[in-house]
């Protein structure tokens, strides 16, 4: 077997496959390494990013929540505002309404006034115009100068 040539091919064979695989298995163990590490080192990184996301998700949604909140606060601000300005315009029409009333209700009693003076003008312009008329009919000549010697002789009293 020592002297079969086939049998020192196999050996030889067999050694170089040995050395070969030693050889080979170190550099595929270590590129096995290195990319286990490197899958490793990705997958790291990915939590990572994956942690920050959430946690900018969550600011996101803060922020949100902040945002409904001012909203609301806002609108609440505004519905008071407005309830604030509808009573004042309530109170100031009511105001309004009071002096226009007040207006009109004087402007009522002025004219009320003037009628009635109107009415009282009238009323001696004919009572007057009526004197005049029966003076005029129930007079004669002697009583007329009678009467005027009267007024003149009451005249010098009557501008001192």
């Amino acid at each position: 077997m020592f002297q079969n040539p086939t049998f020192w091919v196999l050996v030889a064979f067999v050694l170089f496959v040995a050395a070969v695989w030693r050889i080979a298995a170190n550099t595929i163990g270590k590129a096995l390494d290195d990319r286990a590490e490197r899958i490793r080192e990705e997958i790291e990184q990915a939590q990572k990013l994956r942690e920050d996301a959430q946690a900018a998700l969550a600011q996101y949604q803060r922020k949100q929540r902040d945002a409904l909140k001012e909203a609301e606060n806002i609108i609440a601000a505004a519905r008071e505002e407005a309830d604030r300005i509808r009573r004042r315009a309530a109170t100031d029409l009511e105001a309004s309404l009071r002096r226009r009333e007040a207006q009109a209700m004087e402007k009522i009693a002025q004219a009320e006034a003037q009628a009635v003076q109107q009415v009282r003008d009238l009323a001696a312009d004919i009572a007057v115009a009526a004197t005049e008329r029966i003076l005029v009919q129930n007079m004669d000549a002697t009583r007329d100068e009678a009467l005027v010697g009267t007024a003149i002789a009451e005249l010098p009293s009557k501008l001192h």
